[in-house]
């Protein structure tokens, strides 16, 4: 059963903040913050694999994908963690806070699904319930869904390792099995769950899981602080990476100083 593998700079013993990968990105949409949280003495963990790279029974259920971030963060030592999700990594960071909250410290989410339908950014299901990419326009519906300036943000090299991802039978039952996993969840009672600090970091022009029932669900909680990015889509860390990791670092900062 293939599981998360991560890279873990222990920093100066404050609470670690623990970065998840994405359905089809892998921890490396997390290079700015996680060098900058790095070279600031934070210890830090990113997972490597996107989670449709991991085993369809883990892929396929919330629960099971925070239980196995929970192991990567044992197998180095990592004990209380401030956990950084975006897209499908948010509803894991949401339900692992309210489900463990002896380990987690604290969540900062961006671009979580579960309140609007799917988007249409080229992926189709066939009869067996897998994924594939669909028409040659595939990889410009893809960019277009999730950067608002409609240029893509990622080197050449990270778009063909998404490429070859979707190409993998195994890849692409494990992502159907994670989209269906976001549309069972149920987003309302997990809020309910959380008490830790959060921060709901959405990009404004975010086309893939818009903002507004968003901020219509956070209201009036108390422990969640909303920040919305403007000139941002769905992956505010890399397409706002500066405005991203400073609102970072006072979080954190500010979560590290409640524990203290």
């Amino acid at each position: 059963m293939l599981e998360f593998t991560a890279e873990h700079r222990p920093g100066d013993g404050r609470t670690a903040v623990v970065f998840m990968s994405a359905l089809f990105a892998g921890g490396w949409i997390w290079d700015h913050p996680f060098r900058r949280l790095s070279a600031g003495g934070w210890p830090v963990l990113r997972t490597n694999e996107a989670i449709c790279a991991l085993d369809r029974r883990i892929a396929g259920s919330i629960e099971r994908l925070g239980d196995a971030l929970v192991r990567a963060c044992d197998d180095a030592g990592v004990e209380d963690a401030v956990v950084c999700a975006n897209s499908l990594g948010g509803l894991v960071a949401i339900d692992l806070a309210g489900r463990r909250p002896d380990r987690v410290r604290g969540i900062v989410v961006s671009g979580a699904p579960g309140l609007t339908p799917d988007p249409d950014v080229g992926l189709s299901f066939d009869r067996r319930g897998s994924v594939r990419p669909f028409g040659d326009e595939f990889g410009e519906r893809m960019v277009a869904a999730l950067f608002h300036s409609g240029h893509s943000r990622f080197a050449p090299e990270r778009m063909a390792e998404a490429g070859a991802l979707l190409e993998r039978p195994e890849s692409m039952v494990s992502m159907a099995r994670s989209i269906k996993a976001t549309r069972r969840y149920q987003v309302g009672p997990a809020l309910e769950r959380v008490r830790c600090p959060s921060l709901y970091a959405w990009g404004r022009h975010d086309r893939m899981t818009p903002v507004a029932p968003w901020l219509e669900v956070l209201a009036g909680r108390p422990d969640a602080e909303v920040l919305v990015i403007e000139d941002s889509g769905h992956i505010p860390m890399v397409e706002c990476a500066e405005g991203y990791t400073a609102a970072l670092e006072r979080f954190v900062t500010r979560c590290a100083g409640a524990l203290a």
